[in-house]
């Protein structure tokens, strides 16, 4: 009797130690409610700009149509972004010789309202999925630009009858707020059925210029119920200090498909280790040298962006910005080229697995 009361004891132990173990193992990231797993950048706004985020465009983001037939949910949330309106100015530091007024911030924020273009684009992209696979189990959601206020700019415009000046730091917060109201009046007039605005992303992607005004607009955001984004590039003023600057979610970019001479292997091991360390979440990067036709082609740069994903533990743990170039998802799914083919079925047959984790169809 008292050795099978130990047995029993015994038994009980292990269970509950078994039980332990289970429940303490973080589920991904990826599957909490209220992220964004999967956000794609989709460069718009300059006259500069090719791609006109049509129906056709949009919908090779929304959604996945795999070999077998089946539609799967691709990306789950959608970025519009833009450094310069193609005309000479620009929507933050260093880009352009001349800052962008009160009417360029206007402009480009009008742009992403248009009719059968981008915001109702993809509205309309994901109405047609929905009829085909339901709706998804998590909310498609949009973050847009907000134009950094350049230190010193003189010409912006006027606010409350009044010209700014933006060698003021409370002028340079009072455009940034007014930015901020007038996005999400057009939003909530625009009345879309099947994506929100989540919040609104800051274009400058270093600290240099706007460390000190950063805290007050990520609070005005916050009180509105919405949040901060930023993706700084890899080494830039103030890349792992997202948490001090008053941001509520960022991603590091590693620039590994940038570099002329291709980085060491390491490279990408680094930059994940610092993205753990920081709390930060990571960018794929990959643009037009992706395409076969390119005199400098770079495909095995995003295969190698993936594979140390997945060997650091990032790859189906944690949310993903993707850097696609102008229109890179669509140009990979519509080339003649095969090589081009299989690189899009293997990326988008990724991001499909990611939200599957997720619990999308």
């Amino acid at each position: 009797m008292g050795y099978m009361n130990k047995s029993l004891v015994m038994f009980s132990f292990f269970l509950l130690l078994a039980i332990s173990c289970a429940s303490s193992r973080k589920k991904p990231i990826i599957k909490e409610n209220g992220v964004i797993a999967d956000m794609v950048l989709m460069y718009y706004g300059g006259a500069h700009r090719q791609t006109e985020w049509n129906e056709e465009q949009c919908m090779k983001n929304v959604a996945y149509r795999d070999k077998k037939g089946d539609l799967h949910w691709m990306f789950d949330g959608f970025l519009f972004l833009e450094f310069k309106d193609g005309k000479g100015r620009s929507f933050a530091s260093y880009y352009e010789p001349m800052s962008a007024r009160k009417s360029e911030w206007k402009g480009l924020c009008d742009k992403y309202f248009q009719k059968g273009k981008a915001l109702d684009a993809i509205e309309s992209c994901i109405d047609d999925v929905k009829k085909e696979i339901g709706a998804p189990r998590h909310a498609r959601k949009v973050v847009l630009t907000l134009p950094e206020p350049v230190p010193n700019q003189k010409d912006w415009g006027e606010l409350n009858g009044r010209q700014l000046d933006f060698s003021n730091e409370a002028d340079r917060i009072n455009a940034c707020k007014w930015y901020i109201d007038y996005a999400i009046d057009r939003f909530k007039k625009a009345q879309f059925e099947n994506i929100s605005l989540d919040g609104f992303y800051w274009i400058a992607e270093e600290a240099t210029n706007s460390r000190t005004i950063l805290n007050e607009i990520g609070a005005y955001m916050r009180s509105l119920g919405y949040k901060f984004y930023w993706i700084p590039y890899w080494g830039s003023d103030g890349h792992g200090e997202w948490k001090e600057l008053k941001f509520d979610v960022a991603y590091q970019q590693p620039n590994y498909f940038f570099y002329e001479q291709k980085p060491d292997s390491m490279h990408l091991k680094t930059v994940c280790e610092f993205a753990k360390e920081k709390g930060m979440y990571l960018e794929v990067e990959f643009d037009e040298r992706a395409l076969k036709k390119s005199p400098d082609y770079r495909a095995d740069r995003l295969h190698e962006y993936m594979e140390a994903y997945e060997k650091y533990g990032a790859l189906y743990d944690i949310p993903l910005a993707y850097y696609i170039g102008d229109c890179m998802v669509y140009d990979l799914a519509t080339s003649s080229y095969k090589e081009d083919n299989d690189l899009y079925n293997w990326f988008a047959d990724i991001v499909v697995k990611r939200q599957h984790i997720r619990g999308e169809k």
